[in-house]
């Protein structure tokens, strides 16, 4: 096989920060195939239940639609237990022969949860309140415990920062940034 037969579709980095009675996620824009920028300005932060949670995906956008869909109808199923209606959407990804092949991963944050939700039936909660997905998840975390400990930014401000360090180092992740922001319980 040739390389133009190995190239892969590569996009977004999603970051959520919870600090100081906040919870902020954000995602850049950029979708890559193989070399080529094939689009800078894709949305892969969504608000559902009337904007009481919001999500952000990595991976490809029709697989992660598919599973944002059925997470709100496990989060209608089961209201005000996001964390039961994510471990159900992850055993149902985990178990159904067609979910089984979707190709994404889902951070979901509310007022109360930060959640991370993969197809291998894993729903985690961040011990220190961050989550990076995607190509440049991996930067954009480091920098935002950096952040997180050694700054006066509010989480939404170390979201915007930490993915514009990530989109410095990452060729799949760009600077067209995205942040939503929710007020946590006290």
């Amino acid at each position: 096989m040739g390389s133009k037969d190995n190239k892969k579709w590569r996009s977004t980095t999603i970051l959520t920060v919870r600090h100081n009675g906040q919870v902020a996620i954000g995602g850049d824009g950029q979708v890559t195939h193989g070399d080529t920028v094939m689009k800078s300005d894709t949305r892969k932060i969504r608000k559902i239940l009337d904007g009481q949670v919001v999500c952000g995906f990595a991976g490809s956008t029709a697989d992660a639609f598919s599973l944002l869909e059925r997470f709100e109808v496990k989060a209608r199923d089961y209201p005000g237990n996001m964390p039961r209606a994510a471990t159900e959407l992850a055993r149902d990804w985990r178990t159904d022969r067609v979910l089984r092949k979707l190709e994404a991963l889902i951070i979901v944050v509310n007022d109360e949860h930060s959640l991370l939700i993969t197809g291998q039936g894993d729903v985690v909660v961040p011990s220190d309140g961050i989550i990076g997905i995607g190509s440049g998840g991996n930067y954009a975390t480091a920098a935002a415990r950096a952040l997180v400990g050694h700054s006066q930014l509010s989480a939404a401000e170390i979201v915007k920062t930490s993915l514009g360090i990530a989109s410095d180092i990452d060729i799949y992740t760009n600077n067209n940034i995205i942040v939503e922001e929710l007020q946590c319980k006290s």
